[in-house]
């Protein structure tokens, strides 16, 4: 199974537009196995955070990018929690790249 798969297996589903926006963000990485998931959309929410940090302008155009790196963030983190002690292990580097995203 493939992290697009993983995804789409997701229930409830996102609304359309915000699914699409999060496989978009993830590129080829949706192709790797499902067991990569958390690093996956780890990776891609923080990429996607640092090039909406550095906007010079961030309206009401950025909500969709927010919200699909938030649902990134969410997705890793609910792909981790299957696998003992991820969750403990990853979040302090997590939260620590999120916040020298926005430096």
């Amino acid at each position: 199974m493939t992290v697009a798969q993983w995804l789409r297996d997701r229930a409830p589903q996102a609304p359309a537009e915000l699914s699409a926006r999060v496989l978009e963000v993830l590129g080829d990485r949706a192709r790797r196995d499902a067991a990569q998931a958390p690093a996956v959309c780890l990776e891609a929410a923080e990429e996607l955070l640092r090039t909406l940090v550095v906007r010079p302008e961030a309206g009401r155009e950025a909500a969709l990018d927010l919200l699909s790196a938030d649902a990134l963030v969410t997705y890793a983190f609910e792909a981790g929690a299957a696998v003992p002690g991820w969750i403990a292990e990853h979040a302090p580097t997590a939260m620590a790249h999120f916040a020298s995203a926005a430096e």
